[in-house]
């Protein structure tokens, strides 16, 4: 009886989670239209008490419940409370873009919750069959979402492209498990880890699993070369939707790979650290050229995002404690980035008129000085350029691979952003420089327009003070990994 007591108190904000997306289903069924705000407050209501419970029964120790399957420590508190903070800006931002495109259902906000309830799963899985059901929960709510706007052409493409590369990444996934699971004989991570320690040599068979794992994962971050979906799904999803893909869910990916490779592979970590070097380098690359010939705003967003991809990796390639605190303050960086980023490309959008072109952007700067220099910030942030976030972000997954000895990869990977900041770039161009084509006032809730304001200035207040930020990534690293 202790035992399951135990166990409900530490899965009790997925339990919150979880429930409200199911009340929230069922209240909108008796809610007239013009009472749907209730549906909006009760998500938020729901972020807002899960993470009062994750913030309150936080302890340094780590605790395990289900038998094992599940752990309660701190880097899985740090990163359940940026999920929610994620995704209570998601809400925010995107509220008025699904009203006016008649998405403003329970079915929204009940996938979304369903989604950061897999993310929590993959943040908390302390077994192969945990990880990978979490996973599928995210994945399978995102797939309903891009596909929510059912008269959208687009969106229906894009959803199908989404799931029919996502099964294949989900097979590939299981597939290299179930080899692991065949050579250690068990599903919790932790035996796995002493199985191999225990072990005198590497079985091939463990190899190839690795293989299937590691590919299966860098679908999930968009890391090249399972990179494809990426550009397509951003482009053709509602930008409400591609907002979420391309956020908090790389929170939850970050985990999943900390969790199996780091936790429960690291005798095969030489193995692993040479194909994440591959995928880095490549990702880096094609990401950064690619997106210097797109028009698309999403779609240079999309090949930014793996660009991005490519420097978390660096962190992680590290395998060291410094290493995997610097990929996290990477992801962490990079998701205040991306909301900031697209809750400007919301604001800018109206009803029958998606800014989606990089043309829809032209002399921002007339139109509205400070939502041009809010996208300045993002923009710069982005690239890498001091003072802001994203400089330091990139400062550190660098340092820590130079630490490593991959010197020549980090003058390699210098050399790229700046070829990077290129696009970033053009759009301050566009906005401060160039004529506006459209002259349509931009009307936006006050609640939006606050809350866009102090993300964005955030990434200068963060870049100017990181140490806070830098402090708590590494303090739940390190507490979660010795």
């Amino acid at each position: 009886m202790e035992n399951i007591r135990y166990d409900l108190i530490t899965a009790l904000p997925e339990i919150v989670i979880l429930s409200m997306a199911m009340i929230i289903l069922l209240a909108d069924l008796f809610l007239k239209q013009t009472n749907r705000i209730a549906i909006y407050a009760l998500a938020q209501l729901a972020l807002l008490v899960a993470a009062f419970i994750t913030f309150s029964t936080h302890t340094p120790s780590i605790g395990y419940g289900f038998t094992g399957a599940f752990v309660d420590d701190t880097l899985a508190d740090v990163l359940k409370l940026m999920i929610y903070l994620g995704t209570s800006l998601i809400f925010i931002y995107t509220r008025q873009y699904i009203q006016l495109r008649n998405m403003f259902r329970g079915e929204f906000y009940a996938l979304v919750l369903f989604s950061v309830v897999g993310m929590m799963i993959m943040v908390s899985g302390q077994s192969m069959l945990t990880l990978y059901i979490g996973l599928e929960l995210l994945s399978l709510s995102l797939y309903a979402l891009v596909a929510l706007d059912r008269d959208n052409a687009r969106a229906t493409e894009a959803a199908m492209k989404y799931f029919v590369l996502g099964a294949l990444a989900s097979g590939m996934l299981l597939y290299g498990m179930s080899m692991i699971y065949g050579m250690t004989g068990s599903l919790n991570i932790t035996e796995i880890n002493n199985a191999l320690m225990g072990g005198e040599n590497i079985h091939s068979v463990l190899i190839l699993g690795l293989v299937f794992v590691v590919a299966g994962l860098a679908f999930k971050l968009g890391a090249v070369p399972f990179q494809m979906w990426v550009p397509d799904v951003y482009e053709g999803s509602p930008t409400a939707m591609t907002m979420l893909i391309s956020s908090v869910p790389k929170l939850a990916a970050f985990a999943f790979i900390i969790r199996l490779l780091v936790q429960g592979l690291p005798t095969l970590a030489v193995d692993w650290q040479q194909m994440l070097m591959i995928m880095a380098v490549l990702s880096i690359i094609i990401g950064n050229v690619t997106a210097i010939a797109q028009t698309n705003l999403k779609r240079m967003l999309a090949y930014s995002t793996i660009s991005h991809v490519g420097f978390v990796l660096f962190g992680l390639m590290s395998a060291s404690i410094n290493g995997y605190a610097s990929a996290l303050f990477y992801i962490a960086s990079y998701v205040l980035m991306t909301l900031a980023g697209f809750g400007i490309i919301l604001l800018l959008s109206r009803k029958g008129f998606e800014a989606e072109q990089l043309d829809d952007l032209k002399g921002l700067n007339q139109r509205s000085p400070w939502i041009a220099f809010l996208m300045l910030i993002v923009m710069f942030s982005m690239a890498g350029v001091p003072p802001t976030l994203g400089f330091y972000a990139k400062f550190t997954v660098l340092q820590a691979a130079l630490q490593a000895g991959y010197l020549w990869l980090v003058v390699f990977a210098v050399l790229m952003a700046v070829i990077g900041a290129f696009y970033y770039l053009r759009v301050i161009k566009l906005m401060y420089f160039d004529e506006p084509i459209d002259q349509h006032p931009i009307q936006a809730p006050f609640d939006m327009r606050v809350t866009l304001s102090v993300n964005a200035c955030a990434l200068l207040v963060l870049g100017l003070m990181p140490q806070g930020l830098m402090s708590l990534c590494g303090y739940a690293i390190f507490k979660s990994l010795n």
